[in-house]
């Protein structure tokens, strides 16, 4: 195992931790944001009203992006495990 391996391997994971939370963090932010935009407009400032928005956005985009999820996931972990004699040397 070499330095560009090690490399290689961290910013393989990072990527993948990313495309695994970037549509639930999308999705966070999107809502963050209309309901920021909501409350400006109506001039109620109770901080408890983004959180259960935001929890059912995070939640639907779960839902909504699960077979891609799983399918990065899976590529992953198959691809460390394939190589994982290669990893031990």
């Amino acid at each position: 195992m070499d330095q560009a391996f090690i490399i290689d391997f961290a910013m393989e994971s990072i990527k993948t931790t990313l495309l695994l939370s970037a549509p639930m963090l999308g999705f966070g932010l999107v809502t963050g944001l209309l309901i920021s935009i909501f409350q400006a407009v109506t001039s109620i400032q109770e901080l408890t009203l983004t959180f259960i928005p935001k929890i059912l956005a995070v939640f639907f985009s779960l839902i909504l992006f699960f077979p891609w999820l799983i399918q990065i996931m899976l590529a992953f972990t198959s691809k460390i495990l394939i190589n994982f004699p290669d990893y031990i040397q």
